[in-house]
């Protein structure tokens, strides 16, 4: 039993240096613009960009081939800060195509949930909450609208809505041009 033990602990630390070597050896340095990126990015890894993760999107940003609103849960504040970064233009300008969204989140219909945990296991903030076989429902505060768990839910029990203003979130709408603007006449 010592010598199995033994053997073991030897092999663990000899792959473990080996696995070591290999990753000094290996190391590929990633441009400075790839890490800043990155760091905007909201780190979720949720895949509604289409890239693998926060890293092949910043990888793509850094190439160009990847336009600033690819991060639909970031939404114009992460776009706008990645176009400072990516583009020689300014901000606005490269988001000139972009609409303003207001904030997306998930809901659940409770009465069609079948407690499956698809939508669960896909969700990439654990914004959902829910044991195995009993109803689901999401935090919204956690949720960033990426629409993992729509696609995933065989009842269609979950759908992507606005989300609700709370007295956290909420904040004066912009005023719409041209309404309540002062005029030069003084009436008679």
């Amino acid at each position: 039993m010592i010598t199995a033990a033994a053997s073991m602990s030897a092999l663990g630390l000899g792959l473990g240096f080996l696995l070591g070597a290999a990753a000094r050896k290996f190391h590929v340095e990633t441009p400075p613009v790839v890490d800043a990126i990155n760091a905007i990015l909201p780190g979720t890894n949720c895949g509604a960009c289409g890239y693998p993760g926060c890293q092949g999107l910043a990888e793509a940003m850094a190439e160009g081939s990847a336009p600033v609103t690819a991060c639909t849960p970031g939404g114009r504040d992460v776009a706008l800060a990645l176009a400072e970064i990516v583009t020689a233009e300014d901000g606005e300008g490269a988001l000139s195509g972009m609409a303003e969204l207001d904030p997306m989140v998930a809901f659940i219909f409770e009465d069609h949930c079948t407690g499956c945990q698809k939508c669960f296991k896909r969700c990439p903030t654990d914004a959902i909450v829910g044991g195995a076989k009993q109803i689901h429902t999401v935090v919204m505060d956690a949720c960033i609208g990426c629409d993992a768990c729509v696609e995933v839910c065989p009842t269609e029990a979950i759908i992507t809505r606005v989300k609700p203003k709370t007295l956290r979130t909420w904040y004066w709408d912009k005023p719409q041009p041209g309404i309540g603007a002062a005029t030069s006449e003084v009436p008679a």
